[in-house]
């Protein structure tokens, strides 16, 4: 049995739940979808197959989840120098993820974008 603290149980502990075999390799094949859907995504960014906006407009957890500085490193010509300038002029922490930028922040990062583009 596996024991964690929990940060909301004033430093008790608790443990954690055992899970079958079935349960964990459905759990893996899951992850593993989606770390493959992730690489299509950013794969089609790449290349140009998709377009920032309308990733931004998805509403899955796919993308949700993906960090904001993967997203913009997966852009054509922008790399992890550029990506630290386009998040701090924005206001983006470095942990964000997509499902976290709040529409100002989409906004100006497109704008931004578009204007060095």
């Amino acid at each position: 049995m596996m024991i964690a603290s929990n940060p909301y149980d004033d430093g008790m502990l608790v443990a954690l739940p055992q899970l079958s075999a079935e349960v964990r390799a459905a759990a893996l094949d899951k992850a593993m979808a989606v770390r493959r859907e992730r690489g299509e995504i950013l794969g089609s960014l790449k290349s140009g197959a998709v377009s920032l906006p309308d990733v931004l407009d998805r509403e899955d957890t796919v993308v949700g989840k993906t960090s904001v500085r993967r997203l913009l490193e997966a852009l054509p010509g922008i790399g992890k120098v550029r990506a630290d300038k386009l998040m701090a002029e924005v206001g983006i922490s470095d942990s964000r993820r997509v499902q976290g930028l709040g529409p100002r922040q989409r906004e100006r990062l497109l704008e931004l974008l578009a204007s060095q583009g």
